[in-house]
C-alpha cells in the first residue's frame, strides 16, 4: 500500500478555540494519522502577536505573524479568527490556492457565505463550517447530506448559549435581566460587551445559515428579522410558569405560503418566544444549545449538546478537519453547496403564528366587549383569557378595583394582523398598557 504524504495543516488564529485545535492536533497526531490515512502535520499557527499569552501552550516555533505565507503553503486552512476582515481575504486567499477551508466563522459565512461557495465550487476545493452553528453539535451535516433528499418543514433552535443561560436563570433562580447577565458575565458566558448576544445578532447569523441549508435558498443575514432579550422581564417570565411556558431565544426558519400570491416562500426570525413546557425545547437549560427539525418524510428530530467552549467547539473543528483530510487522501473535487433553489424570502407579516398579550386595562364597564371588538375586527380569533384584579392604589376608595391585568392567547395568525391588533389595543382608550408581547412557538 503506498503511503499518502503528510497533509500541511495551517492554523488561523489561538484563542480559545485555536488553541485548543492546536493541542488536539499536536496530542492525537499518531489516531488521526490511522483514521485519515495520512498524517496531519500543523506547520503553523497565524496570530496577531506572538508573545501574547494564551490559555493552552503552542510550541513557539509554529507561531506567525506571515499569515499569507502560511496560507500558500497548507493543503488545509482552518480559520478560527472570527470576524469579516482579514478572514475574508485569507480564505478567500486559501480557496483560490486550492487549499480546503474549515471555519467557525459564522458572521463571515452569514456575510458573505455565497461569494466563498462560489470560490471554492469554482476551484473543486471544500469549505466545511460544522462549527459555526451549534458548537459541538452536529447540525450542518445532517441538514446539507443526511436530510438533502428529504424536505425540512420548519426548524426551532435555541442557538445561543448566552441569553439561554440568562433565560433559565430567570426562570428557575428568579433573576432580573441583569442580575442574571451579571452571573453570566462572572462565569465567562457573556463578553464584557454582550450586545451580540442579547440582542439577537448571534442568532440571526446563525438562523441565516440553518436557513440557507434547509431550504436550499440562500438567505442573507439582512433578511432575518432581529429581536433581543433586552426587553424581557421577570415578571414576563413568571406568567410564563403559570401559564405552562418557558421564554426562550429562538431562531425559527420555515416555509411559508405568501398570503397574497399563495406561492411558496421561506422565513427566518429571531426573537423570545413562549415555549410550552412539554416540548423538548424547554427542557434546554443553562448554557446548551438544541436544534428541533420538523421534516417531511423524517419527522422530527432534536440535536442537542453545548453550544459553545473552547474545546467542544474545537471537536466539531477536528470533525471538519480529518472529512477534509480524507477527501483528500481519496481524491474528486469538492462537493458543491445546495443553494440553488431560489425561494422567495418572505417579510415578517407572511408569518403565521399566535400570541399572548398581556395589558393592564381600566375597571370600566364593557371593557371586555370592546378588546374582543378590536380582535375581531383585525381578523384575530381569541384562544384564552385570564383576568386579575390589581390592588387598589392609593386614592382609590377601599372595595374599589383600580384596573384589571388581561392575559389573552390568540389562535394562529398572520403577524401583520396579530400586529395590527397590538397597534389597536395601545391606542385604545380602556387600555391602560399594553404590559408585553411574545410569540407562542411549538405548539
Amino acid at each position: 500500500m503506498i503511503e499518502y504524504r503528510n497533509l500541511r495543516v495551517a492554523l488561523l488564529g489561538a484563542g480559545s478555540v485555536g488553541a485548543q485545535v492546536a493541542a488536539l492536533l499536536l496530542e492525537h497526531r499518531d489516531e488521526l494519522a490511522a483514521r485519515v490515512g495520512a498524517g496531519l502535520e500543523l506547520v503553523g499557527v497565524a496570530v496577531r502577536d506572538v508573545d501574547a499569552p494564551r490559555t493552552t501552550e503552542i510550541p513557539r516555533e509554529l507561531l506567525t505573524t506571515d499569515a499569507h505565507s502560511l496560507i500558500l503553503g497548507a493543503d488545509i486552512v482552518v480559520e478560527l479568527m472570527g470576524g469579516i476582515d482579514p478572514a475574508r481575504e485569507y480564505l478567500k486567499l486559501a480557496l483560490t490556492s486550492g487549499a480546503d477551508v474549515v471555519t467557525a466563522n459564522k458572521a463571515l459565512l452569514a456575510t458573505h457565505g455565497p461569494e466563498l461557495f462560489a470560490i471554492a465550487e469554482q476551484v473543486g476545493a471544500q469549505l466545511y463550517y460544522e462549527a459555526a452553528v451549534g458548537g459541538a453539535i452536529p447540525i450542518i451535516r445532517p441538514l446539507r447530506d443526511s436530510l438533502a433528499g428529504d424536505r425540512v418543514d420548519r426548524i426551532l433552535g435555541i442557538v445561543n448559549g448566552t441569553t439561554n443561560y440568562i433565560l433559565d436563570r430567570m426562570d428557575r433562580e428568579g433573576d432580573t435581566l441583569e442580575g442574571a447577565l451579571a452571573v453570566a458575565t462572572e462565569l465567562g458566558y457573556a463578553e464584557a460587551d454582550p450586545t451580540a448576544d442579547i440582542e439577537g445578532y448571534d442568532a440571526a447569523q446563525k438562523a441565516a445559515i440553518l436557513a440557507s441549508l434547509a431550504f436550499h435558498t440562500t438567505v442573507p443575514v439582512d433578511a432575518v428579522h432581529r429581536e433581543g432579550i433586552t426587553a424581557v422581564t421577570r415578571d414576563q417570565v413568571l406568567a410564563a410558569q403559570r401559564n405552562g411556558f418557558v421564554v426562550k431565544l429562538l431562531a425559527v426558519c420555515e416555509r411559508l405560503t405568501d398570503p397574497d400570491t399563495g406561492a411558496e416562500g421561506v422565513s427566518a426570525r429571531v426573537h423570545p418566544a413562549l415555549v410550552p413546557t412539554s416540548h423538548p425545547l424547554a427542557a434546554v437549560h443553562g448554557a446548551n444549545n438544541a436544534v428541533f427539525v420538523e421534516a417531511h418524510a423524517a419527522g422530527s428530530l432534536m440535536f442537542y449538546g453545548a453550544g459553545a467552549g473552547g474545546l467542544q467547539t474545537a471537536s466539531a473543528v477536528m470533525g471538519d478537519l480529518v472529512s477534509a483530510a480524507r477527501r483528500h487522501v481519496v481524491g474528486g473535487p469538492g462537493v458543491a453547496e445546495s443553494t440553488h433553489a431560489n425561494v422567495p424570502i418572505l417579510p415578517i407579516s407572511s408569518v403565521v403564528t399566535r400570541y399572548q398579550i398581556t395589558l393592564q386595562v381600566f375597571d370600566r364597564p364593557g371593557v371586555l366587549a370592546q378588546i374582543a371588538t378590536m380582535f375581531s375586527d383585525h381578523g384575530v380569533s381569541v384562544e384564552a383569557v385570564s383576568q386579575s384584579v390589581r390592588t387598589a392604589e392609593p386614592g382609590v376608595q377601599a372595595g374599589e378595583s383600580s384596573g384589571a391585568t388581561l392575559v389573552i392567547g390568540t389562535h394562529r395568525a398572520t403577524e401583520a394582523s396579530l400586529a395590527a391588533t397590538v397597534a389597536a389595543l395601545a391606542d385604545s382608550p380602556v387600555v391602560e398598557r399594553v404590559e408585553s408581547v411574545l410569540r407562542v412557538e411549538g405548539l
